[in-house]
């Protein structure tokens, strides 16, 4: 197929070795194309190259890289999926598939007109592996790769042909999960970036400086499991509380960790090898250092996903103290924050209206 990577960071550049070394016709969307090679890396755990796989080119026109598509990933940041969408809906030709990775982040509302050209849309409940870059348009380290992934596409007849294909690609079992909604509700990044987050700055104020920059899994504590637990538990009461869908796939976090007290999940994540070394997103300032506002880990996961979780508990009219109390310490704490990615800009004001689009 001729394949459009949209993004060249680590899932960007990991995907587009994946699927060039099996023979696709690979072209990365970057906004450094210049810093590209034609031929990528990937190593693995003991950093000896593992992969490569032979793109076709890396370009800044987003028109010539999709102008002759079959399929897009994209691996850009939920911040961005609105805007991506948006220029991409001209140019895209009809009848091809696009797949946001991994898949939260509200890809069904802000690709929602692409029905219209008979284009399906899927995403994976979470990333094949973890990828961090070595050299950006080069090399790309992956570790930690799953058993099995988990797939849903809108249409939701289509998902079948799709996994069959990423797990041709990745090489291990890709199950399909009964509705988009599973993808969208994942309890990953929405939940476990910002819960971590909220605990490490809860007493943030302008002016603090922090001494150190904490591992973000390492050195992980007994607070922070304790409020990604009482927010963890709240997603579950929603999914049951949404009667007209099957949401039995989005398993909690104590079920996908296999942690069932505090202290069992502070020990696991401080022991996940494949994200050791991951320091918490700071920036270096006089005296320390301050919390990176400008990092995914708060542009994306607060406003785009938990905020997205939040919206749906209210139109279920279920109380969520928990992760209301976290989206509320992100308003007040983070300046010029973004803000939340609104349901009903896409027409989805109530539970009828969002039932309507699985």
């Amino acid at each position: 197929m001729n394949v459009t990577v949209i993004g060249g960071g680590n899932i960007g550049t990991y995907f587009a070795v994946e699927f060039a070394r099996k023979g696709h016709e690979v072209i990365v969307y970057s906004s450094k194309p210049g810093k590209f090679s034609t031929v990528l890396q990937m190593h693995g755990e003991e950093d000896t190259v593992v992969a490569e796989g032979e793109i076709v080119c890396s370009t800044n026109d987003l028109k010539k890289a999709v102008c002759n598509t079959e399929l897009i990933l994209i691996t850009l940041p939920a911040f961005m999926l609105t805007e991506i969408a948006q220029k991409l809906y001209p140019l895209v030709p009809s009848g091809i598939s696009i797949g946001v990775i991994p898949g939260t982040g509200g890809v069904e509302f802000c690709f929602s007109d692409f029905k219209k050209k008979n284009i399906t849309i899927f995403g994976l409940q979470r990333v094949p592996a973890v990828a961090r870059l070595v050299q950006y348009g080069k090399i790309v380290k992956v570790q930690g790769k799953r058993e099995r992934l988990h797939l849903a596409s809108i249409p939701n007849q289509n998902k079948y042909q799709i996994a069959e294909m990423i797990s041709d690609i990745f090489e291990m079992p890709c199950e399909c999960l009964d509705n988009y909604l599973c993808v969208t509700l994942t309890p990953s990044n929405p939940i476990l970036h910002t819960t971590r987050l909220f605990s490490l700055f809860e007493d943030y104020q302008e002016g603090k400086v922090y001494p150190t920059v904490p591992l973000f899994y390492e050195q992980w504590d007994d607070a922070s499991s304790e409020i990604l637990f009482l927010c963890d538990e709240e997603l579950q009461h929603i999914c049951k509380c949404l009667t007209k869908l099957d949401l039995h796939e989005v398993l909690s976090l104590k079920e996908h960790y296999g942690c069932n007290t505090v202290s069992e999940m502070t020990k696991k994540m401080q022991s996940i090898k494949s994200l050791q070394g991951l320091k918490t997103p700071m920036i270096e300032c006089k005296n320390g250092y301050i919390p990176d506002f400008e990092s995914r880990y708060f542009t994306a996961d607060f406003p785009c996903g938990l905020a997205i979780i939040k919206q749906i508990a209210d139109m279920a009219e279920v109380k969520v103290p928990g992760i209301t109390k976290v989206l509320g310490w992100y308003e007040e704490k983070v300046p010029n924050h973004h803000k939340f990615l609104q349901l009903s800009k896409f027409g989805i004001r109530d539970l009828e209206d969002l039932y309507n689009i699985y």
